[in-house]
């Protein structure tokens, strides 16, 4: 069992940044796959970004790329989502997820076993 925990959300102009944490309690943090998802009023969860179990790949959105960099501190069991250059479009509630070992169809959401509560990203124009 995993539990996750986002932190870091908040309010920010057009253009501004942000940095997203999840905070996880694995045992062995480095065995998990993690990935942001976020959900828009109105809309599906969306993939944002995953990165393997140590680090070494990474897959973003295309309507992200060059914007979130996403890593993660497996010494710190923590996540991280680094955002810049945000846009309204970026406006959603932000989500980490986990799942053990495996890195195909990272971009899908019934991928996941574990989520975290969700933080509020917005971003006002």
């Amino acid at each position: 069992q995993v539990q996750l925990v986002e932190s870091g959300g908040g309010l920010v102009q057009a253009g501004g940044s942000l940095r997203l944490s999840c905070a996880a309690s694995a045992r062995t943090f480095s065995d998990y796959t993690m990935a942001w998802f976020r959900q828009a009023p109105g809309k599906g969860r969306e993939f944002v970004a995953a990165i393997t179990g140590r680090g070494r790949n990474t897959n973003y959105a295309d309507s992200v790329k060059g914007r979130l960099t996403i890593s993660r501190d497996n010494a710190k069991n923590t996540l991280y989502l680094q955002m810049s250059g945000l846009k309204p479009e970026d406006t959603a509630v932000y989500y980490c997820a986990a799942r053990a070992h495996y890195y195909s169809n990272y971009e899908k959401v019934e991928s996941y076993a574990y989520w975290g509560q969700g933080t509020q990203v917005t971003v006002s124009s």
